[in-house]
């Protein structure tokens, strides 16, 4: 999956599979994890957020299952 760059202290990069729903995050310390069922709405609304670190604590890692992928 190809993720595009965040500016963010947390975050490194994000991607998202349309068809499959799943959202992947790099975070700085370099693990990536894969969220599963998250609406494109989400996935937009990360990439527009001005404070994408926040929005990711406050949205996504709360609501959405997640998986350890890479480290």
């Amino acid at each position: 999956m190809e993720r595009q760059s965040l500016k963010s202290v947390i975050l490194r990069s994000a991607g998202y599979d349309v068809v499959q729903k799943v959202l992947e995050i790099e975070f700085t310390s370099g693990q990536v994890y894969r969220f599963s069922s998250v609406p494109e709405k989400t996935w937009k609304g990360l990439m527009q957020s001005p404070e994408a670190g926040k929005y990711f604590s406050e949205k996504i890692r709360p609501k959405f299952r997640s998986r350890l992928v890479g480290a």
